[in-house]
This record gives C-alpha cells, sequence and structure tokens, in this order.
C-alpha cells in the first residue's frame, strides 16, 4: 500500500468543497452519557475534535471508545448530552445522518461483500443506475477511475477486484475511500485500530494518508492500543477510563507510563515480571520440518520454557505454528512432542497428544462468536466430558465456570455470546479452552493483537502462570517489547526460514530486526547463538 507519492502534490481527497470558512472545532460531543439498561458505558464525557489535528482517543477495552464511535456515527443515540456539529447540536439518529453530517469511520474489520468488485464495494448503497434502474456500468468505471486517480490509490487498488480477493490493506482502503467519496465534505474522519493488520511499509503510507487528511483541516481521531503509533502520529491524547474521560493532553507532553496509568489506574511497569524455571525436559522437538511456507525449521522448546517466535509480516510464522498444530501438510523433517512422533495432517492427534494453537485470528479460526463461552470453552475436552457418548452438562459447566474464573474473563454468565465481548475476553475464552485440555505445549500467534494494556497484562500473567507449571510456550509477536520481557529465548524468522536465535540477554529490538531482516541469510546469521 502506498497511495500518496508526494503528499504535498495530492489532489483534494474529499468530496465537494466546503460552503463556508471551517468551523474550528466542527464535531465534538458534550456531557454524551450512554446507558444500555442498568450498565453506563459512558459518563458525562465531553470531547473536542479541532480541525486539522489528530485526536488519539485510547483507554483498555470496555472504557467506552467503541460505544462514543458509535455515537458519532450514529450507530447509538446518546441518553444525555449530544453531538455537536460547527457549533450547533445534531441528532445522529443514524449512520446516513451522520454522512450527511460529514462524520465518517474505517472500522477495526472492514465490512467488505466479498462477491462484488472494489468498485462496487465503494459505492455500495450508491451505485450509478441507467433509466432502467440497471447498474451502469460505464457510468461506475468512470467514478471509480477519477476517485482512484485523485486519492492516489490507482497503483494500488484494481476496481475490478473481487472483495475475497483482497488483501488487508487494500480492505482498508476500500473503506477510507468510502469516507472520501460522495457529496458531502468529510469533518470528522475516525480509524479504528486500523494497523492490526498491515505490514510495517503499509503502516507509513497508511499515516501519510493520515497526515494528508489533518493538513487538509479535517479532524481525525486514530483509535489504537500500540504506544509508539500513538506518539507518531498524534497531536493530542484523549484517555477513558470506565466510561469517564480521565483527561486529555498533548501528546508531546505526557510518556508511555503516565498514559498507562491513566487508562488502568495502575502501575504496570512490572507487567513481564515473572519467576524463571530451570527444566532441561525437552518437550518440543522440530527437526528440519519443510512445507509450503517453510524450510528447514529446526527448533526446541523445554518444559517451563517461554520461546519467543519473532519476523516481519510474512516470515512465516503463523504458516509453521499451524503445521505444528496439524492444520498444513508437512512435507519433510519431523515434530516430536514429548517424544512421540507427530503425523502431519492430524489436528485431532495433535490435540491429543499436547499441543494447543491460540491463532493470531482469533475470531475467524478458533471462536464460534454466536456460541456461549461455556460451549467455546469446552470445545476441545468433549471427550474428556463424555459418558456413553453423552455429554455430562453439569460437568461441562463446572469446567467452563473453573476456567473463566482462573482467567478472569469479564461476563454475566458462562452462557454470554463470545461475539459480544470484548477482544481481550475473547482472547481469555481461547486461552481457558486449551488450559481446560492442559496440554504440554501452547503456541500463541499474536496472543495481544488488538487488546488494550490492562488486559495483555493479564494475559502475561497467564503465560508466566504457565510456564511456572511446566508448560512449554511458544509465543509469536510483532510487539518487540512484548517478545523481550516474555521470552527467556527469541528465535527469528526471514522467508520461511529462521536467521537466527538471541539468548535473553543478547536480545534487543536492533539484533531482532537485524535479524528479521536478514533475507540473504540461511540458517542461523553471524553472530547470532544457535
Amino acid at each position: 500500500m502506498n497511495p500518496v507519492q508526494d503528499p504535498a502534490a495530492a489532489p483534494e481527497p474529499h468530496g465537494s468543497p466546503p460552503s463556508a470558512e471551517p468551523h474550528p472545532i466542527p464535531v465534538a460531543v458534550s456531557g454524551v452519557t450512554k446507558r444500555f439498561g442498568t450498565v453506563r458505558a459512558l459518563g458525562g464525557v465531553t470531547l473536542e475534535f479541532p480541525a486539522g489535528q489528530v485526536t488519539a482517543l485510547m483507554g483498555e477495552n470496555g472504557a467506552g471508545k467503541s460505544t462514543l464511535l458509535k455515537i458519532l456515527t450514529g450507530d447509538h443515540q446518546p441518553t444525555e448530552g449530544a453531538v455537536v456539529v460547527n457549533g450547533k447540536p445534531l441528532a445522529l439518529d443514524s449512520p446516513a445522518r451522520a454522512r450527511a453530517a460529514g462524520i465518517r469511520i474505517i472500522p477495526q474489520e472492514p465490512e467488505i461483500i466479498p462477491h462484488v468488485s472494489v468498485a462496487e464495494n465503494v459505492y455500495a448503497g450508491a451505485l450509478p443506475r441507467t433509466r432502467g434502474r440497471l447498474l451502469d456500468r460505464a457510468g461506475l468505471n468512470r467514478r471509480i477511475k477519477a476517485d482512484l486517480d485523485r486519492l492516489g490509490f490507482a497503483h494500488v487498488l484494481d476496481p475490478a477486484l473481487l472483495g475475497s480477493q483482497l488483501t488487508p490493506a487494500q480492505r482498508q482502503l476500500v473503506e477510507i475511500m468510502r469516507a472520501l467519496t460522495g457529496g458531502t465534505t468529510a469533518r470528522l474522519i475516525a480509524f479504528d485500530e486500523p494497523t492490526s493488520s498491515l505490514s510495517e511499509h503499509e503502516v507509513d503510507a497508511l499515516f501519510t494518508l493520515i497526515r494528508r487528511l489533518r493538513d487538509e483541516g479535517i479532524a481525525i481521531v486514530y483509535v489504537s492500543h500500540r504506544m509508539r503509533e500513538i506518539f507518531q502520529l498524534a497531536d493530542r491524547i484523549a484517555v477513558l477510563r470506565d466510561g469517564s474521560l480521565v483527561g486529555v493532553q498533548d501528546a508531546g507532553a505526557t510518556h508511555e507510563g503516565e498514559l498507562v496509568r491513566r487508562m488502568v489506574g495502575r502501575d504496570l511497569s512490572a507487567a513481564f515480571v515473572r519467576q524463571r524455571v530451570a527444566v532441561e525436559r525437552l518437550v518440543l522437538d522440530v527437526q528440519d520440518l519443510t512445507t509450503d511456507d517453510v524450510t528447514g525449521i529446526s527448533l526446541q522448546v523445554r518444559a517451563g520454557e517461554v520461546v519467543g517466535l519473532a519476523g516481519l509480516i510474512g516470515a512465516g510464522r503463523s504458516e509453521l505454528a499451524l503445521a505444528l498444530a496439524g492444520d498444513a501438510p508437512i512435507h519433510s523433517g519431523s515434530v516430536t512432542l514429548d517424544g512421540t512422533p507427530l503425523r502431519s495432517g492430524r489436528p485431532g492427534e495433535v490435540i491429543r497428544a499436547g499441543l494447543g494453537l491460540a491463532p493470531e485470528e482469533r475470531k475467524a479460526q478458533a471462536l464460534f462468536l454466536r456460541q456461549s463461552i461455556k460451549d467455546n470453552t469446552s470445545l476441545v475436552v468433549l471427550d474428556r466430558l463424555r459418558r456413553f457418548r453423552f455429554v455430562r452438562r453439569a460437568a461441562e459447566r463446572r469446567l467452563a465456570q473453573e476456567y473463566t474464573d482462573r482467567l478472569r474473563v469479564r461476563a454475566p454468565s458462562i452462557d454470554h455470546e463470545v461475539g459480544k465481548l470484548s477482544g481481550g475476553n475473547q482472547q481469555k475464552v481461547v486461552l481457558a479452552r486449551w488450559l481446560a485440555r492442559k496440554p504440554k505445549v501452547l503456541v500463541l500467534d499474536e496472543p495481544t493483537r488488538g487488546i488494550d494494556v490492562g488486559a495483555k497484562s493479564e494475559i502475561y500473567r497467564i503465560i508466566a502462570d504457565l510456564a511456572a507449571q511446566g508448560v512449554a510456550l511458544l509465543v509469536i509477536s510483532s510487539e518487540l517489547p512484548e517478545l523481550l520481557g516474555l521470552a527467556d529465548r527469541v528465535v527469528v524468522m526471514q522467508g520461511g526460514r529462521i536467521t537466527g536465535e538471541l539468548d535473553r540477554g543478547d536480545a534487543t529490538e536492533e539484533s531482532i530486526l537485524q535479524l528479521a531482516m536478514a533475507d540473504d541469510i540461511v540458517g542461523p546469521a553471524p553472530g547470532a547463538s544457535s
């Protein structure tokens, strides 16, 4: 994704020009409270979004960020208070009213129609029609070509591609085009965790675009749990906690530690502290493993050890995890779990042998979102809960309750639908499932992706507890401070191969990145421990 080659020379990216001088505070919320029954999601929030500035909106999952965004976009109406547009209260009683007022949102998970083209996705609901009410394809093609050229996306987005063929970055671009096309000028654009599926290069390009929109006078709201992004991009930072606005600060006048304390009400400086467990028993032994995506992988994980797996997007880390879990065919090499060879393509056999995988895409690959916490937790232990082919329901409930209590899953009951939980609580349900299985090896792929700092601290505690119990852990993460804090050793991949291994005392962000970018290296890099 490289939509902007020369930001200074870029054409106007949005709608028709405003008819009057833009208001310095185009959008604000005043005294906004939102209740769902007896639950207060927001309480008296007053917050301005100045034109030409990036306002970062931060807080734990459940702090009220999503509710505030939905009020801005007309999906929810406030119980008390109002949205103020150009200095006047405005009833945003539908998404259409919010869009007409110039308010847009780029959601964390773009809503793409898989079986229609990029052009049809961009203008869904406003497609050009012939007099006979048929789709005007010639008019659609002219319109999408003009907008692609105007936005600078022509070289990175093919309008004929189907929604199902788009990369995560291209899906984001489709959402951005939706926000920046139409008859009304965008006053405010909100980005909700936009980089969670993007490569580093694509993130840089997205930031260039956001800065360009900011410089053109649009108010930007940026929601992210990634501190580095916040300090790269934001002009000001607003923090929500438990539905209330804790405060607003200039980004240059605060630091990460202070933000964390504001978000969670406590210091998380000891989040990575854990008791090291020195156990020599080899649990996972991978020798010269080759699949369609990885080549010659050899690594070992011992009982009670946390091994970090680092690398840039496309390095093959997730593909290796799927192969270990039996979900991808192995062409050569071997995987041995506690002395037992594992066969390729046998996920059930792998689970029974004692290996569990919490995949990166928990919603798509791990959870049944419309099923309960109980059903999701007990999924891999039903064989242990059966008697005469019938599941013992009382035992299932006790087991689900035990592990959701242990992991502090915040929900009304174990019958609550998983899809309605926050990202952090959904991840805890995935972990509860594997804890109930009592694995010997647990592979965690991006275990804190899209999770707030408070929930991250709890995930780190769970990892530390599992290591203390003798579980062998392989943790894949794109957040280098996380790997450096958690791992006893860091194995680095690039291009489907291992390029080096670093002991805890030798690992730094710089040394990991050097190995992660060493795409000309086959086998351990010079100077790296083996």
